[in-house]
């Protein structure tokens, strides 16, 4: 196979494990308040293992290029992986404290794990590529909220509580699906020795023979270590990660809302009768067209001679258009509701 050929299998490797990993994690993150609400004597809140899981991601983007640097890319996916199939499997037999540790985890373990992909990505990638191994990534990532929502409207439909049965039934599921996810990372191969990457670039030293000895190995480890940490912390400093900042925690606020919020005020307005908890998976599901609309029309739109500015306006209008139906349509008290629901209508019928 041509270099060209195996980059792009790689690259389609990728994609298939991240979709059955995201597959099941958010399908778990859409649901997990709804479930938590069912649970007997389970004080712990879903909203605050986002905010754990979200802020630990956050802080630990600084060291996670160092890990990255040090245990290489393929290890790093796998292993963050599995912190990822652990939170999910902690629902089976949920409890507080384990709960909040694998929140603690999965935080750390998404730094490492988007760190990876992008290291995976550029490394299998030219500039003429780039484009085109980014939107198939995406596009193959983004499928993994159709699958797993698509389950959870036909498995909770109809259903006005979440029993112990269907709660383990559901996560066992998902953790398998994420586990093998995790171990399509290892069909990703390595360029060889003879051969220059995509990129032009030979993956970190590490994974090359070397006849130093362990001494000086490991000080190259810890320079490479020292060296990746520093960028970061020149980048994040920098004049475009500045402006870039408020929107990109904009997109996260987005993203808490749509992932965890939204999903549970939908299961939680029983105007939407015996069909709320089912649609929490429709919701999820019709998010996922959207996204795969929404990537497939802005990379087109993306490509003519406006340049950006009338993609990223046209993306806010249509996000201020959302909210607002989103206001009339649910009800205030919809986020914080017992398990039995809420009654109450906000200024329009749901439907």
């Amino acid at each position: 196979m041509t270099p060209e050929g195996k980059a792009l299998s790689n690259i389609v490797i990728l994609g298939f494990g991240f979709m059955l990993m995201f597959t099941a994690f958010q399908t778990c993150g859409n649901i997990e308040q709804t479930v938590i609400k069912s649970l007997n004597n389970f004080t712990a809140s879903g909203y605050t293992s986002m905010s754990i899981i979200y802020g630990v991601f956050s802080a630990s983007n600084l060291v996670a290029p160092s890990v990255v640097a040090v245990v290489g890319p393929q290890l790093s996916m796998f292993f963050s992986g599995l912190l990822y199939s652990a939170y999910i499997a902690m629902f089976i037999q949920p409890r507080v404290w384990s709960f909040y540790t694998a929140s603690v985890l999965v935080g750390f373990g998404a730094a490492v794990l988007w760190t990876a992909e992008g290291n995976v990505l550029a490394i299998n990638s030219t500039d003429t590529t780039i484009g085109r191994n980014s939107g198939l990534f995406w596009a193959l990532q983004q499928f993994s909220l159709l699958f797993g929502n698509l389950y959870i409207y036909l498995a909770w439909q109809g259903h006005d509580h979440i029993s112990e049965k269907d709660r383990q039934t559901v996560f066992i599921s998902l953790t398998v699906i994420s586990l093998i996810g995790c171990f399509l990372f290892f069909l990703i191969r390595k360029s060889d020795p003879s051969e220059p990457t995509p990129s032009e670039t030979s993956e970190a030293p590490l994974h090359t023979e070397s006849t130093d000895d362990s001494v000086s190995v490991s000080g190259s480890l810890c320079t490479q270590a020292l060296d990746a940490f520093v960028k970061a912390c020149k980048l994040s400093v920098s004049k475009e990660m500045m402006l870039l900042s408020l929107p990109i925690m904009y997109t996260g606020l987005e993203l808490t809302f749509y992932s965890g919020v939204y999903g549970t005020c939908i299961g939680a307005m029983t105007r939407f009768g015996h069909n709320a908890k089912g649609l929490i998976g429709m919701s999820g599901l019709l998010i996922g067209v959207g996204e795969i609309l929404g990537g497939g029309v802005f990379g087109i739109l993306n490509n003519n001679r406006l340049g950006r500015n009338p993609v990223v306006l046209l993306g806010l209008l249509i996000h201020y258009l959302a909210f607002y139906l989103i206001f009339l349509n649910i009800a205030p008290d919809a986020p914080q509701a017992p398990e039995e629901g809420t009654d109450l209508q906000a200024y329009m019928t749901p439907k």
